[in-house]
């Protein structure tokens, strides 16, 4: 009889904490974590991790994890994606500590991939999903990087407070993730790279007991990660 093995958050964190490879000072950069995830253990933890990390985004990017060098070097190429994203979003946005949380524009690193969170002050009316000026401006920029980086997946997740009933927020969220799918695909980028989702009030990253943390849940996050050929490249060592 073949015994199955039940991973736990804790132990998943452990063995992918075992695969990575020493630091210096203490410290690893965004692309010596790309080269951690699956290095010692397999990729194989980076998918335990991701469907266990209780953010869609984040485990969309550690699911698609492929580690060892190649791994390094897909993080490489999503540090310079990164760094192109923030330059083009910060001349719009609030920089970070403004004071205006639902306003800013977030773009960070995690494993292999970008993930990059539209605040509901630029995104959306109250209960609404037609896209405002100002989020329509970020996508524009947004999407000139995309373009530019042509071998990446986008997972676009919405989210809402928890007011209302349980469906109706998923059914909003759908909305919304696809109303910025739409406008991104409109701007150039092929449909076929664009994946939604709506988790409504399921993974909410604040309390949802005031209006700021109402305001915080109330967000869409897009995980930009390497597709098959972009993996493919770089585990054959022929990504710049």
């Amino acid at each position: 009889m073949q015994t199955k093995l039940k991973y736990t958050p804790i132990f998943v964190l452990i063995l992918a904490l075992l695969a990575m490879p020493s630091c210096k000072n203490g410290k690893m950069t965004n692309t010596g974590k790309g080269a951690g995830i699956g290095a010692g253990a397999g990729a194989v933890i980076g998918g335990l991790i991701g469907s266990r990390s209780g953010n869609t985004a984040t485990g969309a990017i550690l699911g698609a994890a492929i580690g060892g060098v190649g791994g390094a070097a897909v993080g490489r190429y999503m540090d310079k994606q990164k760094k192109k994203l923030e330059e083009d979003l910060k001349r719009n946005n609030p920089p970070a500590g403004s004071g205006k949380p639902e306003e800013e524009v977030k773009v960070e690193r995690e494993g292999e991939g970008i993930k990059v969170t539209l605040g509901s002050g630029i995104l959306f009316d109250v209960g609404k999903a037609e896209l405002k000026p100002q989020v329509r401006e970020n996508l524009r920029k947004v999407s000139e990087t995309l373009k530019e980086y042509k071998e990446t997946e986008i997972l676009i997740a919405g989210h809402t407070d928890s007011d209302g009933s349980d469906d109706s927020n998923l059914k909003l969220s759908e909305r919304r993730a696809t109303a910025v799918a739409n406008y991104l695909a409109g701007l150039g980028v092929p449909r076929v790279r664009l994946k939604t989702q709506g988790l409504g009030e399921t993974q909410p990253v604040a309390e949802n007991t005031d209006t700021t943390g109402k305001q915080k849940n109330r967000r869409v996050e897009m995980a930009i990660y390497a597709n098959e050929e972009l993996k493919k490249k770089a585990q054959e060592g022929k990504l710049n």
